[in-house]
């Protein structure tokens, strides 16, 4: 910490002398030391800046980027996109306590949106406020503003209890009214809270975004931007707010957008409402849709994409701006969402909890100095990646505890990647919309929804395994069945000649990699969540499931502890989740890990 400050003055002092740039640069390198993955920024050029959109609830695999042609003209044609980048918990809280601190959910212990297992009042509780994105840039000398939504539980009356941290300017939507798109209210710096009843929430925040975008132009320093509209989550009346229980709308777009997209359909995808049920737990008993819902689901989605109109015009007048200043291309520019969406797959209501693509796989887009326009990238990335990236992004040294690791964001890059994505999730599914009434007593939330799972996509394999906390599994290979309707696990106990086979071994083999795998993801920590396998076997040149598919480790996989959970819990508690370390080999000899 102390460290970075002092940098930051480093940096001013040197800015302003005469010193040569090869002893400036000299300087610079001998405070940070020198790293491939956190590059010292050259000072040949002021460090670059960075603008972070951020959606809430985005969709990837129903198609909505198709429907926001700006962001697309800016970001997806004069930057690169990346295709399979993931979310590691599909909820809006957790996902982005772990976005801003690189850290998976099992290790902010930031699980829910609420307490006692979630939202700001735990965030705050984990000590974050003081250690996270915004903080260590400002500690790097980087000027940073945000705007719109930041955690759920950030209320009027919690606001200053205390004031988020980290932020030279800031605009934050607020809890009860964060989803109220008529009906925002916003709380400025240390401000009182403002009501900005009648008016457009995206309306305010794009006004907002362009005041900041302003200030930070108008400053000597680099800088840092976070927009965070809540488009196209779905809309929430406060006042019609019944204790726990949240009643869902669909979103309400901007009045000049309400003739868009007439007759637009939900994707009539295998999986849209299927004639036979998939998954399991409570998804696996679904009723099959009527035409009733069907028609109010395809409502809800044209919503959704009206919706995101804003959010397009929003990117347009930002990216505007900044081709009118001196500073476009000196700033990366990075559009994402917090998880993302389903509507009608698999039977499901409106909704984003689940473990399906529809809810992991998201956007993502970056341009900037260096990347490459109109690229598509194929390297597996996910949100716990970002802040490793923004650090390398801006030249500051990483750290140890980051679970994450930089995204390659130059197609020069020789960093090597993970194939695997760590997904993780506690407490109730949640169901929206009008017929999202499928729990308890006709409750939008359902118990027992507590799963661990890890999405791999190799060299031919494509796969996603989890395990539930009434100890159910799923295993699905995407590569032959990419809407996830046929669970393969059950086939395990089939008789050698028609269970299917991965990379050529059987599926008790396969499935005893994947489940050792998923049993040291489900609590590691820092460089063990980025490099799992060397955690197995760190004797062997085992890198990727097909590496640890030699049939020489059978045995040493079918003797591991399975992962298995004692109880479904709401949140985080490691007594209910069974094994938590895996065997270790060595040679021919193996033991518990520490």
């Amino acid at each position: 910490m102390k460290l970075n400050t002092a940098l930051a003055g480093l940096l001013a002092v040197i800015e302003g002398t005469a010193i040569a740039q090869a002893d400036t640069q000299s300087v610079l390198q001998a405070v940070l030391g020198s790293s491939e993955s956190s590059p010292v920024p050259s000072l040949s050029r002021r460090r670059p800046n960075i603008l972070f959109i951020i959606t809430d609830d985005q969709d990837l695999q129903l198609n909505s980027m198709a429907y926001t042609p700006l962001t697309a003209k800016h970001l997806r044609d004069k930057g690169t996109a990346f295709a399979n980048h993931f979310v590691t918990t599909s909820l809006c809280c957790p996902s982005r306590v772990s976005l801003w601190s690189g850290r998976l959910a099992h290790n902010t212990n930031v699980t829910d949106v609420s307490p006692p297992y979630g939202g700001y009042p735990k965030f705050v509780e984990r000590g974050f406020n003081d250690n996270f994105l915004p903080v260590w840039l400002q500690q790097a000398g980087y000027d940073t503003y945000y705007t719109g939504k930041l955690f759920n539980a950030h209320t009027v009356e919690n606001y200053d209890s205390p004031h988020v941290n980290g932020f030279n300017g800031s605009d934050f939507l607020l809890d009860p009214y964060t989803y109220a798109y008529l009906n925002a209210t916003f709380q400025r710096n240390h401000d009182p809270p403002v009501s900005y009843e009648g008016q457009h929430t995206t309306d305010v925040i794009t006004e907002k975004a362009l005041g900041f975008l302003d200030d930070a132009l108008e400053g000597d320093r680099p800088w840092f931007i976070a927009l965070a509209p809540i488009s196209p989550h779905s809309n929430v009346d406060p006042a019609r707010l019944n204790g726990g229980e949240v009643s869902f709308s669909a979103p309400i777009p901007l009045e000049r957008h309400r003739h868009l997209f007439e007759g637009v359909q939900v994707p009539r995808t295998e999986h849209f409402n299927p004639d036979e049920p998939s998954g399991v737990s409570w998804i696996q008993n679904l009723p099959k849709q009527n035409e009733s819902v069907v028609e109010y689901h395809d409502h809800f989605y044209r919503s959704r994409l009206r919706a995101l109109q804003g959010v397009d015009e929003l990117v347009d007048a930002a990216v505007t701006r900044l081709e009118e200043s001196d500073q476009l291309d000196n700033t990366y520019i990075i559009y994402t969402s917090d998880n993302g969406f389903h509507i009608g797959q698999h039977r499901l209501p409106p909704g984003k909890t689940c473990g399906f693509e529809e809810d992991i796989r998201v956007p993502f887009f970056i341009r900037g100095p260096g990347v490459a326009e109109g690229m598509v990238q194929n390297a597996v990335t996910t949100h716990i990646d970002l802040a490793p990236t923004f650090f390398q992004l801006a030249g500051i040294p990483t750290r140890d505890y980051f679970d994450g690791t930089p995204i390659p964001i130059s197609p020069s890059s020789k960093v090597t990647r993970h194939e695997h994505v760590t997904v993780e999730y506690w407490g109730k599914g949640v169901a929206e919309g009008a017929f999202g009434g499928i729990g308890p007593s006709g409750s939008n939330m359902i118990g027992n929804h507590t799963y661990k799972s890890v999405r791999l996509i190799g060299e031919g394999y494509n796969l996603y395994y989890s395990v539930w906390c009434n100890n159910e599994h799923e295993l699905y290979d995407l590569s032959t069945d990419p809407y996830q309707l046929h669970n393969l696990y059950p086939l395990i106990s089939r008789a050698n000649s028609t269970e299917p086979r991965i990379l050529g071994r059987r599926l008790s083999d396969a499935i005893s990699r994947l489940d050792a795998l998923l049993l040291v993801l489900k609590s590691c920590v820092g460089i063990n969540c980025i490099e799992p396998w060397n955690v197995l076997q760190p004797d062997d040149s085992v890198r990727t499931l097909r590496d640890a598919l030699d049939v020489e480790y059978d045995s040493f996989y079918h003797q591991q502890p399975a992962v298995s959970f004692d109880w479904c819990d709401a949140g985080y508690v490691i007594e209910a989740e069974g094994p938590q370390v895996a065997l270790t080999r060595h040679g021919l000899n193996w033991d518990i890990w520490t």
